[in-house]
């Protein structure tokens, strides 16, 4: 079964089979915001602000989407203020269904990935266009 049929309903809502927009959902609750662009052909999502169980929704749309859509997601985390364990599961899903990296984290993601142990499973980059290009 995949990822998002097995465990991302509850992180999400029916978006109809449509994809998000290109560009950002907008701020979401809490004041996380996400926004995607387009980088050597792989989907860059970035996430700023906090994410818990519900602020999580837009970034996990987001990175569906990019799944979905590139065989690359590129996820810009250096701007990620707070995540706890539903930010978590969301990496480890996405990187399950594909291709992900994890850019620049910030100093609390990357200390909540190397206390689980998700860093040795993760590809953690230093910038968006290593991450894209290699």
């Amino acid at each position: 079964m995949p990822w998002d049929e097995a465990a991302m309903p509850t992180l999400m809502s029916n978006t109809g089979g449509k994809p998000p927009p290109e560009q950002a959902t907008g701020p979401a609750p809490e004041g996380a915001s996400v926004f995607q662009y387009e980088r050597h052909g792989a989907r860059v999502v970035v996430a700023q602000g906090s994410y818990d169980m519900h602020s999580i929704t837009p970034l996990a749309e987001a990175l569906r989407a990019a799944a979905g859509e590139r065989p690359k997601v590129v996820l810009d985390a250096s701007g990620v203020t707070f995540a706890d364990s539903s930010f978590l599961n969301l990496l480890i899903l996405t990187h399950r269904a594909g291709t992900l990296r994890l850019v620049a984290p910030s100093r609390q993601v990357r200390l909540l990935c190397e206390v689980t142990g998700v860093d040795t499973v993760l590809d953690i980059r230093e910038t968006v266009d290593d991450a894209a290009v290699r």
